[in-house]
């Protein structure tokens, strides 16, 4: 076994290679060889100084505050069909909730709870079809902003298929 002096392994001399307080401008300093974790985080990152990757929050928002989002407004779309939207739906209502709750304010003719294809969970909205235009309105009058198993309902026209196919 071979013994160092001092209890060093070796591999700096005394004095070390490592240097504190190097006040030579940023130019003449030799390039510090970045980690893989640098390489990746400054993929993400884009390769800005002092930007960091953050867990996203339902606070942040896209363009990167960290102040509390705003409800966004739903456009409200003029009942010009019978169709409606039913948005901020409870996850748990049915398509039988929505029927007996638009029943009470006309005749229902149907009700759709928009899922998810893999797993059939809602998705927050529905459609409902009203027998005329008349009850759709009066229906948008009583049901906007009404509670609903714990969550304000929004309620307008629904868009029509038109605009749908066009985008």
């Amino acid at each position: 076994m071979t013994s160092h002096p001092s209890g060093r392994n070796g591999r700096r001399s005394r004095g070390g290679s490592r240097r504190r307080g190097d006040n030579r401008p940023r130019q003449q300093r030799a390039p510090v060889k970045k980690s893989l974790w640098q390489k990746i985080t400054t993929l993400f990152t884009g390769g800005k100084p002092g930007s960091a990757i953050r867990p996203v929050s339902q606070t942040t928002r896209q363009n990167g505050s960290d102040s509390p989002r705003s409800s966004r407004r739903p456009e409200s779309v003029e009942v010009t069909t019978p169709r409606l939207y039913v948005g901020n739906l409870s996850f748990d209502a049915t398509e039988s909730d929505l029927f007996e709750l638009f029943n009470g304010v006309g005749a229902v003719q149907n009700a759709e709870v928009v899922t998810y294809k893999h797993n059939q969970r809602s998705k927050g909205f529905a459609f409902v079809q009203m027998l005329t235009i008349d009850e759709a309105k009066r229906a948008v009058q009583e049901l906007h902003d009404k509670e609903f198993l714990g969550r304000k309902l929004v309620v307008s026209g629904a868009k029509s298929n038109d605009h749908h196919s066009a985008n």
